[in-house]
């Protein structure tokens, strides 16, 4: 037997010229062509379907990278009078450097259209009830919503209300979005455009105009607008509920226990003292609705429900925020921390973004940085070279439902008499199919939203009241809402960029109408403060804004009055040298004016303001670890409760109730005891209330059950422990507390592990980021590229790090911090903040998603401010000049 080998063999046929190496590639030749014809045909067809995939992914790959922005060297913007630079670091943060307030403006305009194009297109088709040109018939129902409300229609108007600089601005800053639109073609804009054009789509995206950045601020008050669903609940329950058991489920707010945000002060003379004492008593509330009114409203909630949520709903929906002096900080200068609780979405809702003027001038007056909405000019939140001001949601009762007695299809009554209604008719144009003709009505109380759906044209009949008129046809519903009536709120959000001290944040303050805000406030000499604005109808004695009235009955009418700006609390220096909020109660119960009774309870504030008393004097980074905390304030309360029940049936029960026995109460993502406590809350909700209470009113598992149960917990044979399907056994508390324990023990095992010690909480609270329209399509392949799924998160609902939950849905997020930010005023180069997503919105860049891991771990990137400090993050530069 020869050794030698194939490549030095001399046997016949050989070529001793063929370079060595080709003699396997030949011998694999001659082996594959010995192969039967249908096998080398299968092969043949496989390397072709390989190729073909291979240019198809070639040809994806292109189109998804097609969109990102030029970052770096030059660019031309027509309508600039000197050049922009746009710095931005290894995030692709931008900071904007230009010489004048409109050249910025253009700037901001051109650089929001780079990265987030579409959602604004998205946002302004919502807002001017034009979705179903894009999205066909499926938005319809939201389209007639927004139109019957007429969100652009009120945005035209309050143009000519807001100030010239403030149109100037809204005018640049349109200039700068369609410079870029004029660059780029429909699929160069964004990703969704090419994916939509594969289902026939023909759309060429329009200019952008001014009044497209009002009309959002809209959708903005729409999501914060107050406790209609809370309203809702409540008549719910009064068909088969006492007035008894109402109020054990919604309990008055419990100021000796939760602190309001201002304590102390009242209203002399129209104006808010701090030091004053309140002159007045709240409107008291009227009686449960009566029982037919139920069905009536559940259609109502049903056709709102249908509206897209712009920012989030829910009791998720809200925010910290916490301002220390200069004694309560290791700077010696105040520090101010804010962390929006809004709905999840990728992007995420805000983009970070610097305004700066070279220098200061009177044709250049701009120098703040913070968080930005596309398609907004200025900053919304953050800070500027004087000031810091953050924002949480106020959450006053601004809607109420008129009961509307009609009289053929255009007048109503009003004290006997018939009146006409005002009447437009609206035209929607609807993707593949005719157009839509909606004929809108109004009343003097605003839009007649029973006219929107067939859902609401029986409204009427379902809807006794106190004092029935003459039914005709039956009773068509009107919606007030302080939204609808024009107001120059885009003057505000440029005067906090501008504003250089207490008073001048006050009077930026004083336009902002909707929705309305809780305002905290530091600056560079020292100061913190607070002011609460926003328009707040004041009612009349017949109506409290609790339940639906009578139209027809002018005394029940608002005011025509909003509460006067110079009488909503504010407080500046207080003594205790700190201010927190979280959308608990603003003042307490002598107050004159309502605002509402619908606060959040208070858990969050109360353990904000005992971590600002436990640590004295606070560092930023220590101010970063409290938006962290998650200490959970109901285990403290029911934990104890728990390790009583001495009696499960075994020790595979009994391990798993151990995990409680050293728990320090925190919820990070890691926690096995976390994930008991919170399945076995859910489970405890489900045995206690859902064979009480109709669907939609059972627990979500927030703030409010908190109070509820806990004040349960010492009536241990109270009636909600009781389950009404066992007719032959009454339950008491320690019966379902028991069964709880059970129920979670066998869902973690099914769901994680049988040894306790391996579960975590992370792993069942989940945060899924999803692309707000093709994202929910359906299409597996086309979801994969838009959305960001599966983040294991700590934190929970009422609970400082508020990654909220619903216990009636899951475990899944469903509103969380949208961004955390930490304001030094000793120096602004040493603020931090950290964004929910990424600057980007289109799914190839590398900055779509780049935070949000980040995020997750609880830390936070460097806030550049100084020229110096930006220069030394800056990675890319791109110099914006004008047109030759």
């Amino acid at each position: 037997m020869s050794d030698q080998s194939p490549s030095t063999s001399s046997s016949a046929g050989a070529d001793p010229a063929a370079d060595p190496a080709d003699a396997p590639r030949r011998s694999r030749w001659q082996a594959f062509r010995a192969l039967p014809r249908a096998v080398r045909w299968s092969a043949w067809t496989a390397v072709g379907l390989v190729l073909v995939l291979l240019v198809l992914a070639v040809a994806v790959v292109g189109v998804v990278r097609r969109p990102l922005p030029q970052t770096d060297g030059e660019a031309t913007l027509p309508g600039l009078t000197a050049s922009v630079e746009v710095l931005r670091d290894d995030h692709d943060i931008p900071q904007l450097y230009a010489d004048n307030d409109a050249d910025l403006m253009r700037a901001q305009g051109y650089v929001h259209a780079q990265e987030r194009f579409f959602e604004m297109d998205f946002r302004r088709h919502v807002t001017a009830g034009r979705l179903s040109e894009i999205f066909g018939p499926d938005t319809l129902e939201t389209d007639k919503f927004i139109r019957t409300m007429d969100w652009r229609g009120v945005a035209e108007q309050e143009w000519a209300l807001l100030q010239p600089a403030t149109r100037d601005a809204l005018t640049a800053y349109a200039e700068g979005v369609n410079a870029y639109l004029d660059e780029r073609s429909g699929s160069e804009l964004a990703t969704e455009y090419a994916v939509l054009g594969l289902t026939g789509l023909d759309y060429t995206p329009e200019e952008w105009e001014p009044v497209d950045s009002l009309a959002w601020l809209k959708a903005m008050a729409w999501d914060l607008r107050g406790n209609m669903d809370a309203e809702v609940d409540r008549v719910q329950l009064s068909v088969d509920h006492t007035p008894d058991q109402i109020a054990s489920l919604w309990p008055e707010y419990p100021y000796d226990e939760h602190p309001p945000i201002v304590s102390g002060g009242g209203v002399v003379d129209g104006v808010f003292e701090q030091n004053a004492t309140g002159n007045g008593t709240r409107n008291p509330r009227r009686p449960a609705y009566p029982p037919g009114v139920v069905d009536a409203l559940e259609r109502v909630q049903d056709t709102v429900a249908a509206m897209p949520d712009m920012l989030g709903s829910g009791r998720g929906i809200g925010s910290n925020s916490w301002v220390v002096d200069g004694e309560h900080s290791a700077t010696g200068m105040p520090l101010l921390a804010n962390d929006p609780h809004l709905g999840i979405s990728q992007p995420g809702i805000w983009m970070q973004m610097g305004l700066h003027c070279r220098e200061i001038a009177p044709e250049c007056t701009l120098d703040s940085s913070g968080f930005t909405f596309s398609g907004v000019p200025g900053v919304i939140i953050g800070h500027n070279a004087d000031i810091a001001w953050g924002f949480t949601n106020l959450g006053p009762d601004v809607t109420d439902l008129f009961l509307e007695q009609t009289e053929g299809d255009d007048r109503y009554v009003r004290d006997g008499d018939t009146v006409a209604m005002q009447v437009r008719t609206e035209t929607i144009k609807v993707a593949g199919e005719d157009d839509v003709e909606l004929r809108v009505r109004e009343t003097v109380h605003g839009p007649l939203i029973s006219d929107v759906s067939s859902e609401f044209a029986t409204v009427g009949a379902n809807a006794p009241t106190d004092e029935p008129g003459e039914r005709g046809s039956g009773y068509a519903v009107a919606l007030a809402w302080t939204a609808l009536d024009p107001a120059p709120t885009a003057d505000a959000i440029l005067g906090l960029n501008r504003a250089s001290d207490w008073d001048e944040f006050r009077e930026a303050a004083s336009e902002f109408a909707v929705p309305a805000q809780n305002l905290v406030y530091a600056d560079r000499e020292g100061h913190i403060g607070y002011q609460s604005p926003g328009r707040i109808p004041i009612r009349r004695s017949g109506n409290d804004g609790t339940m639906p009235v009578e139209g027809w009955i002018s005394a029940n009418d608002w005011s025509g009055d909003y509460v006067p700006f110079d009488g909503l609390p504010s407080v500046l220096d207080p003594d205790e040298g700190f201010i927190a909020t979280a959308n608990q109660a603003v003042i307490g119960e002598d107050y004159p004016y309502l605002l509402t009774k619908d606060w959040d309870y208070g858990y969050r504030s109360t353990r904000i303001r005992e971590a600002l008393v436990e640590e004295g004097e606070l560092s930023v980074q220590e101010m970063a670890r409290l938006q962290l905390d998650s200490t959970n304030p109901m285990a403290e309360t029911l934990v104890p409760y728990l390790l009583d029940i001495e009696d499960l049936p075994n020790r595979y029960y009994r391990n798993a109730q151990d995990l409680l026995r050293d728990w320090d109460f925190s919820s990070p993502a890691d926690s096995a005891p976390a994930a008991y406590f919170n399945v076995v809350w859910r489970n405890l909700l489900e045995l206690t209330f859902h064979d009480d209470l109709r669907e939609r009113s059972w627990p979500d598992g927030g703030d409010r059950w908190f109070l509820v149960v806990g004040r349960m917990l010492s009536d241990p044979a109270g009636p909600w422990w009781d389950d009404v399907t066992t007719d032959d056994v009454v339950e008491t508390r320690d019966d379902i507390l028991r069964q709880a324990l059970l129920q979670a023990r066998d869902e973690l095992t099914r769901a994680q592990a049988r040894d306790p010690r391996r579960w975590t909480w992370g792993h069942l609270h989940r945060m899924n980021l999803h692309n707000a329209t093709l994202g929910e399509s359906g299409v597996g392949l086309v979801e994969r590229l838009f959305n960001r799924d599966g983040w294991e998160v700590g934190g929970g609902s009422s609970i400082v790090d508020a990654t909220s939950w619903n216990a009636v849905d899951g475990y899944d997020v469903t509103a969380a911090p949208s961004m955390r930010m930490v304001v030094s005023l000793a120096d602004f180069d040493d603020s931090r903040w950290i964004n929910l997503t990424g600057v980007s919105g289109h799914p190839a860049s590398s900055h779509y998603s780049d935070q949000t891991e980040l995020y997750v771990a609880g830390e936070t990137l460097p806030w550049a401010f100084s020229r110096g400090a930006v220069e030394e993050a800056t990675d890319d530069r791109l110099v914006l000049t004008p047109a030759p």
